[in-house]
């Protein structure tokens, strides 16, 4: 019987092919005791179609809170009797989180604001944060506002916007039972919109919202055929409030290898550890993922829950002998 990982490496690694959804979910499958060859496969593959660098990102809520949708994982919602309220955040201290996040010698810094999509009071707010910013300190900014039309689309270009982040969150096939206020079909379109406006797309989701291993395998699948600049991967932290308050936490193996399956799947992407890694695979984890696929890391706290300490991750990136990738303005 022909083993997963050799036809990966001939496919993967040396061809730059990446795996279908029938054979990520060989990879999700591999017992514990192959982990460790499923990541070091995957790290080779990073290695050789991305090359060392890490890319360095700190995100901020410019609106959070008091979203209209229903989105299961997520304590911004309206609709659920969470802890946290709507907030916006005025423009200075939008600039100060930015060049904090320079600091750190991240090269993006993202604009994010719990919408279904952005009506005009938070474009206006968009305009001036991204002027004050590109006023203030040099590094790229991304936006994640939602669902955009394409006029929407069309501003943001014009306005510099070098990255927009608009996760498909999970397999299509399991998306209903995600949100019911919208479709996956929406969210595409966005990313359609987005891509042809010359932005570069961001688009990930969360793992451990009641899926199966075959639908992260389709998810991983459907990714690649959107062919995104970067995947953002999150682990679930359940919320309280939400539908999904009581799921169980994603196990640390399970986590690793959905890392090293996604990274053979799009081998040429930027792969970024995003929420949750804390409590899934803490710091031995976190290590492991770094030297499983992962070439990018959000610094710093996340939107509504803490990440670890900035300088925690630059460490780790330092004692791995992995560089952070240098700002490039590339609109």
């Amino acid at each position: 019987m022909t083993d997963v990982l050799d036809v990966a490496r001939r496919q993967v690694l040396d061809e730059g092919r990446g795996l279908s959804a029938a054979q990520v979910l060989e990879c999700l499958s591999l017992p514990d005791d192959r982990l460790q060859d499923l990541l070091a496969l995957a790290h080779d593959v990073r290695m050789r179609w991305c090359g060392p660098e890490v890319e360095v990102e700190g995100i901020v809520s410019l609106k959070t809170g008091g979203c209209p949708e229903d989105c299961h994982f997520c304590s911004q919602s309206g609709t659920f009797e969470s802890p946290v309220r709507s907030v916006w955040l005025n423009i200075p201290d939008l600039v100060e989180a930015a060049k904090e996040t320079a600091k750190t010698g991240a090269t993006e810094f993202c604009i994010v604001a719990a919408v279904r999509g952005p009506d005009e009071r938070l474009m206006k707010q968009v305009r001036e944060g991204v002027a004050a910013i590109n006023a203030a300190v040099d590094i790229n900014i991304a936006c994640s506002l939602g669902m955009l039309t394409q006029a929407q689309v069309d501003e943001l270009a014009e306005l510099g916007v070098h990255r927009y982040n608009h996760n498909l969150e999970t397999a299509r096939s399991h998306f209903p039972n995600v949100v019911t206020t919208h479709s996956w079909e929406e969210r595409w379109e966005t990313l359609r919109m987005v891509k042809e406006a010359g932005m570069e797309v961001c688009c990930g989701g969360i793992v451990g919202m009641g899926e199966t291993r075959e639908q992260r395998a389709e998810f991983a699948a459907q990714l690649a055929e959107l062919d995104p600049d970067e995947v953002p991967l999150n682990f679930l932290t359940p919320r309280p409030g939400t539908p999904f308050a009581d799921l169980p936490v994603v196990e640390g193996a399970e986590a690793l290898k959905t890392i090293a399956a996604f990274r053979l799947a799009l081998p040429r992407t930027i792969l970024r550890y995003a929420g949750g890694r804390e409590l899934t695979l803490g710091d031995l984890g976190t290590r492991d993922g770094m030297l499983g696929g992962v070439n990018a890391i959000i610094v710093g706290n996340y939107l509504t829950t803490l990440g670890r300490p900035a300088e925690q991750d630059l460490d780790l990136l330092t004692e791995l002998q992995m560089p952070i990738k240098a700002l490039q303005k590339t609109l």
